[in-house]
């Protein structure tokens, strides 16, 4: 679920348009920034590129933190947004996590799966003598983390922890890589995660006791997790480590594209705000084309699926963006010289 960065319009910014180039960040995360923001009476005039695929700079996500609590006065605005987060804020990696059958499996998606909405973020999780740590930092990239960010990040994985468990989870402890806030924020700090943090610390980091992990969730649908987590996978598998050119921006862009119909030259070179012309000839400098990219992406997902004995050979094709399974079967042989119920069969 990625995919090129849109020109993202920033009336009375120092930028009149986002970067097209650099790490970037699910559009869902600015999306939740401005909501938050407008929720307490201020509209940022920034024009957010839409949809599930849709992505934005890193740096602007994080000009939007700063920004949002700047124009609305709120010096623990981050804080605020995690005690307003909701269901489906960030797509297939909320569900992922929010259908997990415990509090353990919860930060082990979130660890595995935050790669769908984020270039660069990186969650681990550390237990040892009954401590269990949840780290969180931006690896590489270039940008300085907004302050608001990440006291949102630590926020939002404890209130998400309350609200899947249905307990008042407390922490043991609290860490941030930025320096010292201001006192009233503090102040919030320790009203939120129950202690007092500490700055300039290594990461950003949230202790918790080890046997809160052990904490179940009771809404959990174990048949629904079980779909989303083969939706997640299927989504990080298809990810580049990072977009660095334009054929991985637009490997990116197809894994959201191919089961909505939207893998053409002319949807995906919309996406990418360049004309088709355009795309073809920065993908012919790559030594590719359009056409060899999407049959290699989807011979590697139907493989991926076929392994999977839960998925219909049927729904396979759909999900690679085939109106019936005919044609599916006819490129799956044209890939692999074999039938796709004969490589199921090899699989098993």
């Amino acid at each position: 679920m990625t995919g090129g960065v849109t020109p993202v319009a920033a009336r009375g910014w120092p930028w009149q348009k986002a970067p097209v180039s650099g790490p970037e960040v699910s559009a869902a995360i600015g999306l939740l920034v401005t909501q938050v923001a407008a929720s307490m009476g201020v509209r940022l005039e920034v024009d957010l590129p839409a949809g599930p695929d849709a992505r934005i700079p890193l740096a602007l996500e994080q000009a939007l933190w700063d920004e949002a609590a700047r124009r609305t006065g709120d010096a623990a605005f981050g804080l605020h947004a995690a005690e307003l987060l909701r269901p489906g804020a960030f797509e297939v990696l909320d569900y992922a996590v929010r259908t997990a059958p415990t509090v353990r499996a919860a930060v082990q998606r979130l660890v595995r799966y935050n790669r769908i909405v984020h270039d660069t973020a990186e969650f681990t999780l550390h237990e040892q003598g009954g401590l269990a740590r949840i780290e969180h930092a931006l690896r590489g990239g270039g940008v300085t983390q907004s302050r608001h960010g990440a006291e949102f990040t630590l926020a939002a994985v404890l209130v998400l922890g309350r609200q899947i468990s249905g307990s008042n989870l407390r922490a043991r402890g609290v860490a941030f890589h930025h320096g010292r806030a201001p006192d009233a924020v503090i102040a919030e700090h320790v009203r939120l995660f129950g202690v007092e943090p500490r700055f300039a610390d290594r990461v950003n980091a949230l202790e918790l006791d080890s046997a809160t992990l052990d904490l179940g969730c009771p809404a959990s649908d174990p048949a629904l997790s079980r779909v989303i987590e083969r939706h997640a996978e299927a989504l990080l598998a298809a990810m580049p480590p990072l977009a660095t050119g334009v054929a991985d921006r637009v490997r990116a862009l197809l894994a959201g594209a191919l089961g909505v119909g939207d893998a053409t030259l002319s949807r995906v070179a919309a996406k990418l705000k360049m004309s088709e012309r355009t795309l073809q000839r920065k993908l012919a400098e790559e030594s590719v084309s359009f056409d060899a990219l999407v049959d290699d992406f989807r011979r590697d997902l139907a493989l991926r699926y076929l392994a999977d004995p839960k998925i219909a050979v049927a729904e396979v094709a759909y999900l690679l963006g085939y109106s019936e399974p005919s044609p599916f079967h006819r490129a799956f042989k044209r890939w692999t010289g074999i039938t796709p119920t004969e490589a199921r069969r090899r699989a098993a």
